[in-house]
């Protein structure tokens, strides 16, 4: 029976049997995978055990334990998986846990196959004991524990390290987390009661393990850097660095401390945190996470002192001092500008000792504060209070509880105590906001709350914070705490306040010049009277300004501090005062001047006045801002007199004091600012305002002009209007155009300076091949420790072997990485490595790319030879790789030929090159040998090395011993001059060897490595004949290469010794991106049958090539790569590596090259410094073989390298099992250095019985299994996203930060080995030891950035060349005028400076939108300095589609219309000095203001024209005037339409290129550009720009807007192209084209059409770019079949009723109500109105010109025109009308719609006949109500909710589809028409894409259309 049941495959034990197959299958593929990703070890079932176990139970070990030992007992598996399960049932028997039914029910189905039969017997459970303690017994015995105890023991209580003992440690803890899984279910099994002798056995062994593995422990104890909690582990070198021990004793010094109670671990000395713990009670793991943190801080500051020795090293006080001050500066400075005293006596009065313990109790208070580490002055206040309450109690003999932190259970907590209370406060306002829809007025902000500690009131606060202070009163309905200091009031009115003297100053300028226009030139005492004008006006225009003041501080009044009210108050009458009084004197003056008398009283008088008053103000503005003034400026301060002037001219915050630079700095950029206004001023006086003179004069004095329309407002003003129109272009060009000029003199000085500073000196290989031999000397003395680099030579000669000795090994590791990449072949790789250069040879070996096919020409030289020796050497020198190559042929050919041979063969050898030396040295070379038959020579050695380089075998040795003769024959008898052949040939000890056959018998092959190397490379030597130009062919490693060799030779500071160098650590922001690609993305086809994987192998072909010879594939495609499990991992990443993913910027591709540089620096830095070690060759001298294997260079990588990614939601995608959490894994098994941060959420119940969660922040890093191992988990006081998300996300993991320095790193970047090897250079930067850097310390270093995004199309080509124009010479130019700030990415912070001060980056949701920049301005508020580098660069992408561009920079254009309403910005242009708040304007917010001044330009010009057309002025004022000032408009339209195309864009770019590429390559690129339609997207980005900065600063909507960066392939429906760009683009477009038509048709110029066409093409081009861009740049935008596909969609969409829950993606209706979202408040709605009645001029102007008014100029025409437009929308109403009520109705009303259809038509027809309307009229009525039209619904929809009160809104609603199907068809049409062309659509291809990616789409859509042809 069981027989035939098994025969059918039946039964119980076999799907028993199978299941277990599966589940086994499964686990190997877990395990396979992990192995293929780098992981060192299986993870089966220990991977998905829930949280909630793994933090309690240790089943994670046993589990983990069980799968290690899977294969050597399947049965003891068993016992521990059935333990495992049955701790999990006893925990969460009912699995309501998370994730627990499917971890027990997982579990179970393993277990199940071990209790039926094993090997044909039953599983004897009472024997499970005996089984598991013999297994345990054996497995010990096995592992040598004891043995391997003793011996760490003895090596740890010796105080040294070895690589062996780290090793075997690392060993050891493996084997230790099995021992003890298996002790830990022994004891579970046995018990506390033992019955036998076995169980008491057992019981004994255990606590004889507990007894005696202290150590052991303490190695399995998770640590991040440093095992501090178990400070002798053995696998961790760290521990035992003299610095690391040093600082370790240092806060281990508690002999003055008071005593307390203290649980005192087995592994540690109780230090200065365990007693800060019992006194604030601060959480266990902010505890674990600050020691590590002041202990490195503190030793990485000793070692830059100097090294220690002994055995008991000290820290020197001078390092705690300097941390001391650093880490307390802002503290200091905080107690001073209140007047408080500090929390200590004196810096001399406080020890070491006191000095540590404040240290960390500054760093423990901002470990724990959570979002309270973005008020840096609350954590001062906070400090100041405890740090006074543990003054006392340090004071005392024993120590106690501080009672701020006691808790109601008595408990002591400072996160509940301290922290939570002000978090409440900070959540309950952030949720006020309304998600940052509310008015920034209505709720308090980070700086609100922080702003609150800059005055002495904040003490009021009390200690601990007394709950029911203002600050801490949470926002009710209408009770409030109101803003700090300043107010977020949404308003343009902010550009005017923040930046009132730029505006002041231009228009007095503009007054001043167009004066002196008037008076024609003459400057006489009347013209200067009349210029005296700008008195009054200078006052005025400062009044508004305090008006603005006052008004603008609504809302703050509460809570402003009573100096700042009384600033205000006394500011507002004195300016009332001031402007009256001047105003009245002049008014007198200009009387006194009038009345012709000699009387000048009031003159002298108002004189005195304006000059006492300048004077005053410059000595003010010299005191505050020139630096030499300084000193007497804070000398003043003590005169009361003095500091109240100062004070009322400009307040005094916390932050923003002393904003001043050096002479030399300030004398810069004045002067630099002298050149630009000295500029824009003589070209406004002589084209833009002296030529508007004599056309406004003859306008004023027009009279009875004839207007066409009746006119309402123009008569009796002298033709103010038209005057208007006249000088508003003007002017808005005026107000705009200093940008211009700033951009021109920037790209002048940012060439200069480029220049200077050595950029592009190699900038093409040719350039890097003539000074490859200057790079060694060169990198030696840059980027080598001095000590190394100058030691001494014994001959003058071996210096450059010497340098060459020092930079090959680092050359070889960047080609290497080079290969990594993919970027080069191996055959490039081995001509681009560079030889040791530390063998016997007498000469430096160069690349060998640098010596190919120099031996075929020196062959070819020779044979051609007729003269000396001396002149054939001669000609051969003049290439110097040439001689080199000659020269390492012949010595290279010595040295092998004597290494293969022995006793006779050596002795030929060394006989021949002697008489070869002999003959060299005579000068008789060419007499001793024959130079023809060289080639002949070269011919058998290659032969010879042709068969070295290949391992040895019988065969071959025969080969090369044949070879050898042949060799010999050719030389002795051909090769030699007779005589020497005939020596030869009588040798008798050669004739006898020879006729032995024992000549060349005895091979000995070059297995040495040094001299297979040497014999590989003589091979290439000879045969390689490619061209040097051609190596290597890649373009990226040949920039890679000409930039890190440019450097070289560039200013950058000496580099130190790793141990000396200042620490730092890499920062990234993670939040859902992608990490790594899935072959599922690769693979996926698009609409048009591309792939991603297609796409990158079409645009980077010679990398694919590269790729498959790396992994020993040849032409594959995807499904080639499905056998194997590693080469799949290898493509995903190959192709994540080209996008912008996680796996690029975070792995050994992209930071942790940093630690891979360091590790190799110190590797040979040590054997450099230390000299050959013992048993090494001279060639191992400088091996880096397994340099990244050495436990020293690791552990100095470590101790000065940290790299922490803060995956904000990692914990929540690890429960959701997505596959980011999975890559991210992968990620942390593949580096073992990389952190990975994380905002964990827990799901508890609050003391009353409610849910909530708690949050907190964890670290993890991967284990010895390669699963996360937790290392800190810090609990929050809430959710920490209160504000913005990035920012959020930085602020939870900066805790995890170490070091001196924090580069901020963004998802889209990259990094370089070779640049990694500078960064030390770069750290020393923060130094300034030569002052290089201004009167501060740097305090962000700007690094350098290359767009790598840049190839894959057109557009990303432009945004590439734009963005590297901006981050290269753009910065380069800020950081020389000093107002560069921080714009994300690279830039590396001072960490100390910011962590004290608020952080890298502000929080506040929606005005802190653009949270980078904000660091800037808050780093140089503090006092900071930030410069910019460009010796270092670092990779970044950027966005590659035109839609996710216009995302980006509507993302950018928003956060600086936020921006502009904060204070930070409004501090800056208050607290700069005028030269430099200029470059800051125009740099930040101003280039935005700029931008749209050039879009507004348009606007007011043609609405100008308008104006003049539709009254009929134009030709009025022409046929009596001739001329209308054309010239000054002429400048002004050609500026705006040079603005517009992008050509100021593209002169810094231009400039940039000239300098890197050179003058050729610059011209073309520009002209590709050109060709490329660059000026239709710069035109389109200008369009961009201005919507949504104008609509932010209206109606706010700035977001962060996910642009996706990925690989844009795909095709763009128009549909979606309508939704992003209607609004912004679309309609402003048509608008302006119906200007231009209402222009073309009404207007009146001399010139006639062509002048019409001449001086409106920029604003057609404008109405093109804004059009039609999206589908010109847009992927198959022109193929037919697309066309038509796009045509069913948009009508589908536009059809598609909305609903609840629909999205605008779908439904046009549900787009057009998210449209109007912006508009949320009256004041909006106001503005709105505003704006939408500019298009009620067309309908007015029109109907006055249609023929059938008879020039009737009557109101009552207007009239009827309105009563025309009201017919017209009720027919549309009839027309559209479709009742359902019942069936016979439809066919009546269609058959009225159509007669009415036929009685307008009628109509029409009848009017033309019978009256004077034509069809020209016709048309001009379409566009005038158009206009009405669509002025109506702008106003509906202002006004939506009356509207829908009357019941209007569904006809409104229709009305407006029909609007957006009439703009969608005008755009349409076009496109469909050029479809028709099938040449368009390939045409667009190359413009788009590159060569080969086009004939790859071209050949899919045809593929894509067969498909389509066989589906239909």
């Amino acid at each position: 029976m069981a027989s035939s049941r098994r025969r059918r495959g039946g039964g119980p034990e076999r799907a028993a049997d199978n299941w277990e197959r599966l589940v086994r299958a499964a686990l190997k593929r877990d395990r396979d995978h992990l192995r293929a990703g780098g992981a060192t070890g299986g993870l089966g079932l220990a991977a998905a055990v829930p949280a909630s176990l793994g933090r309690t139970t240790n089943i994670e070990q046993i589990l983990q334990a069980a799968d290690d030992i899977e294969d050597e007992d399947p049965n003891v598996a068993r016992i521990l998986c059935e333990q495992a399960y049955t701790l999990a049932q006893n925990l969460d028997p009912s699995s309501e846990g998370r994730g627990m039914l499917q971890f027990k029910t997982g579990l179970q189905s393993v277990i199940k196959q071990k209790l039926a039969k094993k090997d044909g017997a039953s599983i004897d459970r009472q024997n499970d004991i005996q089984v598991l303690w013999n297994f345990y017994l054996d497995y010990k015995s096995r592992r040598r524990i004891d043995d391997m105890q003793r011996e760490q023991e003895r090596l740890r209580e010796s105080g040294t390290f070895s690589t062996e003992m780290g090793a075997r440690a690392m060993e050891m803890k493996k084997v230790y987390v099995t021992l003890r899984a298996l002790l830990d279910v022994l004891e579970i099994l046995v018990g506390q009661s033992p019955t036998d002798r076995l169980h008491r056995q057992i019981l004994e062994e255990i606590k004889k393990i507990k007894r005696s593995d202290a150590a052991l422990r303490g190695e399995l104890m998770p640590y991040n850097i440093v095992p501090l909690d178990a400070p002798s582990s053995v696998t961790n070198i760290i521990g035992f660095f003299p610095e690391v021990r040093a600082a370790t004793t240092a806060i281990q010094n508690c002999e003055d401390l008071p005593r307390f109670t203290y649980d005192a671990p087995q592994l540690r000395q109780k230090d200065i945190f365990d007693l800060l713990q019992y006194v604030f009670g601060f959480q266990d793991d902010n505890i674990r996470n600050q020691r590590e943190n002041v202990v490195l801080t503190l030793a990485n500051a000793q070692s830059r002192l100097g090294l220690l020795d002994g055995t008991e090293p000290k820290i020197d006080e001078r390092v705690v001092t300097e941390v001391f001050c650093k880490v307390l500066d802002n503290y200091i400075k905080w107690c001073r500008y209140l007047g408080k005293r500090v929390a200590w006596t004196s810096l001399e009065a406080v020890n070491k000792n006191r000095k540590i313990i404040l240290v960390a109790l500054y760093f423990l208070i901002w470990g724990e504060a959570a979002n309270i580490r973005f008020l840096p002055e609350c954590l001062c206040y906070i400090f100041h209070n405890m740090a006074k309450e543990l003054d006392g109690i340090l004071d005392s003999s024993e120590a106690e509880p501080a009672k701020s932190c006691i808790t109601g259970d008595g408990s002591t907590s400072f996160l509940e105590k301290i922290i939570t209370p002000i978090y409440e406060t900070m959540a309950a306002e952030a949720n006020n906001n309304n998600d940052g829809k509310a008015a920034h007025s209505a709720w308090r902000n980070y700086d609100d709350f922080n702003e609150y500690f800059w005055s002495r009131s904040c003490f009021e606060l009390g200690w601990p914070p007394a709950e029911g202070s203002k600050f801490l009163r949470k926002p009710a309905k209408r009770k409030r705490t109101g803003k700090t200091n300043f107010v977020e009031h949404r308003t343009f009115l902010h550009l005017y306040r923040s930046f009132h003297r730029l505006w002041i100053f231009l228009l007095l300028m503009f007054q001043g010049l167009a004066i002196i226009a008037f008076r024609h030139g003459k400057i006489n005492i009347d013209t200067f009277k009349i210029l005296l004008s700008a008195g009054p006006a200078f006052f005025i225009l400062n009044f508004i300004e305090c008006c603005l003041d006052v008004m603008l501080m609504f809302g703050a009044y509460k809570t402003a501090r009573g100096f700042a009210i009384s600033r205000l108050v006394i500011r507002f009458f004195w300016l009332t005062a001031v402007s009256t009084f001047v105003t009245y004197l002049y008014v007198k003056v200009l009387e006194e001047k009038n009345a012709r008398n000699s009387d000048s009283t009031y003159f002298r008088i108002y004189g005195l006045f304006l000059g006492g008053y300048a004077g005053v103000r410059i000595v003010f503005a010299l005191m505050a801002k020139i630096p030499a003034c300084h000193r007497l400026s804070s000398f003043s301060d003590r005169s009361q007199f003095f500091h109240f002037f100062k004070w009322i001219y400009q307040e005094r915050y916390y932050i923003g004091r002393g904003l001043y630079e050096s002479i030399s700095d300030y004398a810069r950029y004045v002067i630099f600012w002298i050149v630009i206004l000295a500029c824009k001023f003589t070209f406004a006086y002589f084209l833009q305002i002296r030529p508007l003179v004599e056309p406004t004069n003859i306008i004023v004095q027009l009279h009875d002009l004839k207007y066409s329309w009746h006119d309402l407002v123009s008569r009796g003003n002298k033709n103010a209007l038209t005057i208007l129109s006249l000088w508003a272009p003007v002017l808005a060009i005026y107000l705009m155009d200093i940008h211009i000029w700033y951009t021109l003199l920037s790209a002048l000085v940012g060439g200069v300076m480029g220049a200077r500073g050595r950029l592009g000196e190699i900038r093409s290989i040719e350039m890097l091949h003539k000074r490859f031999e200057s790079f060694p000397e060169a990198f030696a003395k840059n980027l080598s420790p001095q000590r190394i680099s100058s030691r001494p030579v014994a001959q003058d000669s071996e210096i450059t072997k010497m340098y060459a000795s020092i930079f090959s090994p680092f050359w070889n590791e960047i080609i290497k990485s080079l290969r990594e990449e993919d970027y080069i072949s191996h055959r490039e790789m081995d001509l681009l490595m560079m030889p040791s250069n530390c063998g016997n040879l007498r000469l430096v070996q160069w690349p060998l790319f640098l010596l190919t096919s120099k031996i075929m020409l020196a062959n070819d030289y020779a044979s051609d030879c007729k003269d000396s020796q001396y002149e054939l050497w001669n000609r051969i020198s003049k290439d110097e790789y040439m001689a080199y190559a000659v020269k390492e042929c012949y010595y290279s050919t010595e040295r092998i030929l004597h290494s293969l041979v022995d006793a006779e063969g050596q002795r030929w050898v060394e006989r021949l090159f002697r008489d070869l030396n002999d003959s060299i040295a005579q000068g008789s070379l060419l007499v001793t040998i024959n130079l023809r038959k060289l080639q002949l020579v070269q011919r058998k050695l290659t032969g010879l090395t042709g068969l070295l380089i290949r391992n040895e075998t019988a065969g071959l040795a025969a080969g090369v011993t044949k070879a050898l003769l042949e060799l010999y024959e050719v030389i002795t008898h051909e090769f030699l001059a007779a005589n020497l052949r005939e020596q030869f040939d009588t040798w008798q000890l050669l004739l006898r060897a020879r006729n032995e056959g024992r000549l060349f018998s005895k091979i000995f092959w070059p297995n040495d490595p040094e001299m297979k190397e040497q014999v590989k490379r003589l091979h290439l030597l000879l045969t390689v004949k490619d061209s040097a130009a051609n190596i290597p062919k890649n373009l990226e490693a040949r920039r890679r290469l000409q930039f890190f060799t440019n450097s070289l030779f560039m200013d950058m500071p000496a580099a130190k010794p790793v141990a000396e160098m200042i620490p730092f650590s890499v920062f990234t922001p993670y939040y859902s991106e992608t990490v790594l690609y899935s072959m599922s993305e690769l693979c996926v086809e698009n609409e048009d049958g591309i792939s991603i994987l297609f796409y990158l192998q079409k645009i980077y072909p010679d990398e694919w090539a590269n790729f498959l010879e790396r992994i020993g594939r040849g032409e594959s495609s995807e499904d080639d790569f499905k056998d194997s499990p590693s080469d799949i991992l290898e493509l995903r990443f190959w192709v994540s590596y080209r996008g912008q993913t996680l796996a690029r910027t975070g792995t050994v591709r992209g930071m942790m090259y940093y630690r891979r540089a360091l590790m190799l620096q110190s590797y040979l830095e040590k054997r450099y410094l230390g000299g050959i070690e013992d048993g090494n060759s001279a060639v191992q001298f400088i091996d880096t073989q397994g340099y990244e294997l050495s436990p020293d260079a690791r552990a100095q990588a470590d101790i000065k390298f940290t790299y922490v990614i803060s995956c904000q939601i990692y914990g929540q995608q690890k429960q959701q099992k997505k596959q980011e959490a999975a890559d991210i894994a992968l990620l942390l098994q593949r580096n073992e250095a990389l952190r990975v941060a994380f905002i964990y959420e827990e799901d508890s119940v609050s003391s009353d019985g409610h849910a909530t969660k708690e949050y907190y922040s964890k670290l993890v890093k991967a284990d010895v299994h390669g699963k996360d191992q937790e290392i800190y988990s810090i609990k929050l006081p809430g959710n920490p996203k209160l504000g913005e998300g990035k920012p959020e996300n930085q602020n939870h993991a900066i805790i995890f930060t170490r070091g001196d320095a924090i580069q901020t790193i963004d998802m889209n970047q990259d990094n370089y080995l070779e640049e990694a090897m500078k960064m030390r250079n770069l750290l020393e930067e923060f130094r300034n030891d030569h002052g290089n850097h201004g009167i501060r310390n740097p305090t962000i270093l700007g690094v350098r950035e290359h767009v790598f995004t840049g190839s894959v199309s057109s557009l990303a080509s432009f945004m590439s060349k734009q963005e590297t124009s901006f981050v290269t010479l753009g910065q380069r130019v800020l950081a020389y005028l000093k107002v560069r700030m921080h714009y994300g990415h690279p830039d590396v912070f001072d960490r100390i400076f910011h962590i004290t001060r608020g952080g890298i980056s502000k929080a506040s949701r929606v005005i802190n939108i653009s949270e980078d920049i904000y660091a800037g301005f808050n780093s140089t508020l503090r006092q900071g300095n930030i410069t910019h580098h460009e010796y270092i660069q670092v990779g970044k992408g950027r966005d590659v589609g035109l839609n996710q561009i216009a995302l980006f920079e509507g993302k950018v254009a928003g956060g600086n219309g936020e921006q502009v309403l904060s204070r930070d910005v409004y501090r800056l242009g208050q607290l700069f000095d005028f030269f430099r708040m200029l470059t800051f304007f125009f740099t930040t917010v101003g280039y935005y203001v700029c931008t749209m001044m050039t879009v507004l330009t348009v606007y007011i010009f043609l609405y100008g024209r308008v104006y003049l057309a539709l009254s009929g002025l134009d030709y009025s004022i022409s046929r009596q005037a001739r001329f209308l000032g054309n010239t000054a408009l002429d400048a002004a339209l050609n500026a705006q339409f040079l603005v517009q195309i992008g050509v100021f864009t593209a002169v810094p770019m231009i400039m940039g290129f000239i300098l890197e590429l050179g003058l050729m390559k610059a011209v073309f690129s520009f002209i590709t550009m050109q060709l490329q339609f660059c000026s239709v997207f710069f035109t389109f980005s200008l369009g961009t720009r201005t919507h949504y900065f104008g609509r932010t600063i209206l109606h706010g909507g700035a977001k962060y807007r996910a642009t996706g960066r990925g690989f844009v392939v795909r095709h763009i429906k128009f549909a979606e192209n309508y939704r992003l760009y209607s609004r912004s683009h679309f309609v402003k477009a048509l608008e302006v084209a119906l200007l231009l038509i209402i222009y073309i048709a009404y207007g009146y110029t001399k010139g006639g059409s062509s002048s019409f066409i001449l001086i409106t093409i920029s604003s057609w081009i404008l109405v093109f770019s804004w059009l039609f861009a999206p589908y010109i740049f847009n992927p198959s935008g022109f193929e037919w079949q697309k066309t038509v596909e796009d045509f069913d969609d948009w009508t589908n969409w536009l059809l598609y009723k909305g609903g609840v829950g629909v999205k605008g993606d779908n439904s046009w209706e549900s787009w057009w109500d998210e449209e109007q979202s912006h508009i949320r408040t009256f004041r909006g709605r106001i503005l709105e109105t505003i704006l939408s009645l500019r298009f009620l001029i067309f309908q007015y102007g029109i109907v006055y010109k249609l023929k059938i008014t008879s020039h009737n100029t009557s109101l009552a025409v207007y009239g009827f025109s309105w009563i025309v437009l009201l017919v017209t929308v009720l027919l549309f109403k009839l027309f559209t009308a479709t009742p359902k009520k019942s069936t016979a109705l439809p066919t009546f009303v269609r058959f009225l719609q159509g007669l009415l259809a036929l009685g307008i038509i009628a109509g029409i027809a009848l009017l033309i006949v019978f009256t004077r309307f034509t069809i020209a009229d016709l048309f001009a009525s379409a566009l005038a109500f158009i206009a009405t039209g669509w002025c109506v619904l702008c106003l509906a929809i202002t006004w939506k909710g009356l509207v829908k009160t009357l019941g209007l809104w569904d006809s409104v609603r229709e009305i407006a589809r029909m609007y957006d199907a009439g703009m969608g068809a005008v755009i349409f049409v076009p496109i469909v028409f050029f479809s028709w062309f099938p040449f368009v659509s390939t045409f667009q291809s190359r413009t788009l894409f590159n060569q080969a990616f086009s004939r790859g789409l071209e050949i899919s859509l045809i593929l894509a259309g067969n498909k389509a042809n066989q589906q239909t």
